[in-house]
């Protein structure tokens, strides 16, 4: 197990929603305010407790993190001041090697996630038009490849 990548505590999740906040701004230009203030309003409470979280520290502190549940991931966020270091594919190698997990579904318009995923190893196995909650943002579900 990577000495970076620790459980999440209920403590750590107002520094978790500042990065998730970051993030999807830095990455997600595609989401209207609307919806951003609708997620904003609902991930700690209804979102984070619903999976199996994983925070990556660096220097003591948060830098990205991570859910799971069942064999997927649903969500990986990484602090904009930390894209390019390598952070995300540490997360994910952990996911695949440590936790099974296979499957993760991404908005298909957050194209470096798309890219990042692909260059993982996933691929795109099937799309919706809309996300779980029935909002325009269509969805690419991706499976890692058969090795």
């Amino acid at each position: 197990m990577n000495n970076n990548i620790l459980n999440v505590q209920v403590s750590d999740y107002p520094a978790l929603f500042e990065i998730w906040s970051c993030a999807v701004k830095a990455t997600h230009d595609f989401l209207e305010d609307k919806d951003f203030n609708f997620f904003s309003s609902k991930i700690i409470s209804d979102y984070f407790p619903q999976v199996k979280m994983y925070k990556y520290i660096l220097d003591k502190n948060i830098v990205g993190f991570m859910g799971v549940s069942d064999n997927q991931l649903e969500m990986l966020f990484i602090d904009p001041k930390y894209f390019g270091q390598g952070i995300g594919r540490t997360l994910i190698e952990f996911c695949i090697n440590e936790l099974a997990i296979y499957k993760v579904d991404v908005n298909e318009k957050n194209n470096g996630a798309v890219e990042f995923y692909l260059k993982m190893g996933f691929r795109v196995v099937s799309r919706q038009e809309v996300d779980g909650l029935g909002k325009p943002y269509p969805i690419l579900n991706m499976k890692l490849k058969e090795t």
